[in-house]
């Protein structure tokens, strides 16, 4: 894609500050989210033959994807350009890319619609999918806080590809598309699952290994002792661990009653804890052992799973999808702005910033 990047690069005026660029696409993955969610909330709108989400907004979800797939890779190039590339720029990609991750997928999942008897994915594995997406970003960022480099399979590019091949081919086929069998009985939905956990598990995970056992060897691994190495691994696992056992052992069976705010939320929570590793990463700091996100959800699962929610379970989950939403972009304002006025710098401006 590095031809098509370099030129993109030229059209972008040199005013512009690289975290504007990153922050345009994150926007427009967003706004299309909210659009995608206001006509079809429960995944269900894609199961009907004609779907009811609008042919417009397939085609407009394949245009926004690409902005934000071309921003993405061009605002390091432009930072290099415009010679204003931070720590600053560095965390708040890496930050919105670990936010946006979720959103992509979850957006996806619209497209081929819930499980309604004959058609369309069910609500577990949509929560498989997402979590294997979600394990490869985070491999990324503990093989880079083991090696100092941060080494992107074609993973990334191949993703974003599909996903606006499927959204173009769904605005201009129709959602039908999704609910015919592809091959020997498999529908393009199980197809694409498969290369997912073949990607994933055979080929991004043992290139994370080798990459970090090949720095061993070099002897520049940037923590000696196994237990350093482990420890950003053990906050991701555990959140994993509870929404595991959230889904599977929840009396109500909350995952299939509100598979978009559920999922939502993993996607935050899933955020907030990878953007605590990045920052140690960068700074060369011990993580923390245990993301103190992870004690209100034990006792929010706790409280579900025993039965001391009752009916009251969906509510306690929009409640508690409320406040990890404010307090991630709680934390992501601040750290913008101490970082801001740590380097005396704008975080959307070129200008330095005039010291009192």
């Amino acid at each position: 894609m590095q031809p098509i990047w370099n030129k993109i690069i030229k059209i972008v005026p040199l005013w512009i500050a690289p975290n504007l660029l990153t922050f345009s696409g994150f926007v427009m993955i967003l706004f299309n989210y909210f659009l995608i969610s206001f006509y079809d909330w429960d995944y269900t709108a894609s199961g009907t033959s004609p779907g009811l989400v609008p042919t417009w907004v397939w085609l407009f979800s394949a245009f926004t994807t690409f902005c934000a797939y071309a921003l993405d890779s061009i605002d390091g190039k432009h930072a290099r350009r415009t010679q204003s590339s931070t720590p600053l720029g560095e965390l708040f990609d890496h930050g919105l890319d670990s936010w946006a991750t979720s959103i992509f997928v979850l957006s996806f999942f619209s497209v081929c619609s819930r499980d309604n008897g004959k058609t369309g994915v069910s609500v577990y594995t949509m929560y498989i999918y997402l979590s294997i997406v979600l394990f490869n970003f985070m491999c990324s960022h503990w093989e880079k806080y083991n090696t100092g480099v941060l080494f992107l399979p074609w993973g990334y590019d191949i993703s974003q590809v599909v996903l606006i091949a499927a959204y173009l081919l769904t605005g201009t086929v129709g959602v039908e598309v999704w609910q015919k069998p592809l091959l020997f009985g498999y529908y393009i939905t199980d197809v694409l699952v498969i290369l997912l956990i073949v990607f994933s598990l055979f080929l991004s995970f043992p290139q994370t290994l080798y990459n970090i056992h090949r720095a061993h060897l070099k002897k520049t691994l940037k923590n000696d002792s196994l237990y350093e190495g482990l420890l950003p691994l053990v906050s991701p696992l555990l959140l994993f661990i509870l929404l595991t056992v959230w889904v599977v052992l929840s009396p109500s069976n909350i995952l299939a009653k509100q598979p978009r705010l559920f999922l939502w939320m993993v996607g935050v929570a899933f955020s907030n804890v990878i953007c605590k590793v990045i920052i140690c990463q960068m700074s060369s700091t011990r993580p923390e052992l245990f993301h103190w996100f992870l004690f209100p959800l034990a006792l929010v699962v706790y409280a579900a799973i025993s039965g001391l929610l009752g009916r009251m379970e969906e509510a306690v989950l929009a409640v508690f999808t409320i406040l990890v939403t404010a307090a991630h972009v709680h934390y992501g304002v601040c750290v913008g702005r101490q970082l801001s006025e740590h380097l005396n710098i704008y975080i959307f401006s070129l200008k330095k910033r005039v010291q009192e």
